[in-house]
């Protein structure tokens, strides 16, 4: 299988990088310079107000906006500082052993690693108004909403992941074999980490040395020192440590040795990441290529055409189906239709078949379109117990590639699967797109005649009024040639019962549901009237 990154930098408001297999679409990452970023980078923030009601804090940490801080995002050494906390921590867990009730352990492990104390105190307890705090970004502002905080920091390298407050070595969850999990903790121990600091070995850590694994530790340090530095220094809000670039990110967090060649458009980018790879991953760098071609890179390689589809609602599926996908405010609705998909005149071996093409598509495009949220697959139904299972260990299988951290439920009684995706930032669709001045991101206008109800509506009210002798109306020429095609008898009545002029002007120019009224007294002058 052939595998090859594009980094397309020429436009310089734009950074388009694209993951190809077999010279299919597999993975895109779009990032505009003319948005803020901020997912990643920590900051030292200052609590500006509280709301007990939610158990939050908001943080002003200096972008202009304040960033969102749940109780369940606050690092435990906050709450050493909340008197008689491990009293009350105590006389709790006593509480709830006594009544039987749930004797559970006192942390909950989180995906990132970190434990999650099951006791808090109430966070108008843990900070007040004007306190310090060092925050990390975990998700960008979504519409009126800011970005949120955590106070659980974690530093990316290239294999491993620094996590100051963990204070143990850990292994990525994606590695699974106990044996590479062993000796990975084994190589750790010997390199020696400071004591206090935590690290993470990443999945691209897996296979890689000793030494590398000690030259991304040195790194990690540095970096952390200087971050520390920072802290006590500089007075908040500031930022304190800033993502890489999205070239350098996107290398690091995505490169491996299946992918054959880099290729970047850019030379200035081109140098920047060949300077990193030269750093980081040394015997990869003759990978990366310097595009020079006058044809844009991502034409060249017929991306533009996939990328275009993207967007579209519907997305063929290989022999006659498709998926319809919805995006909504609240969750993303995913439907596998048949269309004219059929096997051995067999309905349930149809379904299952179609779903299963279907299960891999609905991966790779919500992985496309950086869908996040809660998302609803609605599959073909099916009776087969073993068919419904089959489907979910395909979507589960078709999944593992995403690294956003995803949940996948078993398929409900209604042939559902729900399926929640980690949300860092806007989908790729929110990013590119804005919402339609003419719907208002609703899809659709009203037609023609809906439009023309309308009209004689404010008409009959406007020429009820005694001192309004001529009114003037522009509208969408397509409700011009409505009314006058199909409502000449109509308006002549309200000419006549209401003794006024209507005068009405078609526009090719404006939007399906353009309205404009003017009405005028029997000297010409304007009289105000309006009609909601």
């Amino acid at each position: 299988m052939k595998q090859e990154m594009l980094i397309n930098v020429r436009q310089p408001e734009e950074c388009r990088i694209a993951v190809i297999e077999n010279s299919q679409l597999e993975e895109l990452y779009v990032e505009r310079t003319t948005h803020d970023n901020y997912a990643g980078n920590i900051y030292k923030g200052v609590v500006v107000n509280l709301e007990p009601s939610i158990q939050a804090a908001f943080i002003d940490f200096g972008v202009g906006r304040n960033g969102f801080l749940h109780i369940s995002d606050v690092e435990p050494c906050y709450f050493r500082q909340v008197p008689g906390w491990a009293e009350r921590e105590q006389r709790e867990i006593a509480l709830r052993e006594e009544r039987n009730i749930n004797p559970a352990p006192r942390v909950n492990f989180h995906e990132d690693g970190y434990s999650r104390p099951r006791f808090k105190p109430p966070i108008q307890e843990i900070f007040r108004r004007g306190d310090e705090v060092l925050v990390q970004v975990i998700k960008e502002g979504l519409g009126n909403k800011g970005p949120t905080l955590s106070t659980y920091i974690s530093i990316p390298g290239r294999y491993l992941v620094l996590m100051p407050s963990l204070g143990r070595v850990g292994i990525s969850r994606k590695i699974e074999d106990e044996l590479l999990r062993r000796r990975l903790k084994d190589m750790m121990r010997e390199l020696k980490p400071p004591k206090g600091l935590g690290f993470i070995v990443r999945t691209a850590g897996a296979d890689r040395t000793q030494r590398e694994l000690s030259r991304d530790l040195a790194y990690l340090m540095r970096l952390w020192k200087v971050i520390v530095r920072r802290i006590k220094k500089m007075p908040a809000p500031i930022d304190i440590y800033e993502e890489s670039d999205m070239i350098i990110r996107t290398i690091r967090d995505i490169f491996s040795s299946d992918i054959d060649t880099i290729y970047i458009d850019e030379e200035m980018a081109f140098e920047r990441a060949k300077e990193f790879l030269q750093f980081v991953m040394p015997k990869y760098t003759d990978r990366l290529q310097f595009y020079a071609g006058k044809e844009p890179i991502f034409h060249k390689f017929g991306m533009d055409k996939e990328i275009a589809k993207i967007n579209h609602r519907r997305v063929p599926l290989r022999g006659g189906g498709s998926l319809v996908i919805d995006q909504t405010e609240a969750l993303v609705a995913i439907d596998v239709n048949s269309g004219s998909f059929r096997t051995d005149d067999n309905a349930e071996e149809t379904a299952y078949q179609m779903n299963l093409i279907a299960a891999k598509e609905i991966a790779r495009q919500i992985r496309l379109r950086d869908l996040g949220g809660v998302i609803v697959n609605d599959f073909i139904d099916m009776k087969k117990d073993v068919h419904r299972r089959g489907v979910e260990r395909t979507l589960r299988d078709a999944i593992k590639r995403d690294r956003a951290r995803t949940k996948i439920l078993k398929t409900s009684p209604f042939g559902l699967i729900e399926m929640t995706r980690q949300r860092v930032r806007p989908s790729l669709k929110r990013s590119v797109y804005q919402e339609c001045p003419c719907c208002h991101g609703g899809g659709v206008v009203k037609s023609p005649e809906s439009m023309a109800l309308d009209v004689f509506r404010g008409l009959v009210l406007a020429s009820q009024q005694p001192n309004i002798a001529k009114i003037k109306i522009n509208l969408a020429d397509d409700v011009v040639e409505y009314l006058n095609n199909k409502k000449r008898i109509e308006l002549a009545t309200i000419e006549k019962e209401g003794n006024v002029e209507i005068l009405i002007r078609a526009q090719v120019d404006v939007w399906p549901e353009h309205f404009e009224m003017e009405c005028y007294d029997a000297t010409n002058k304007i009289i105000p009237f309006t009609f909601d």
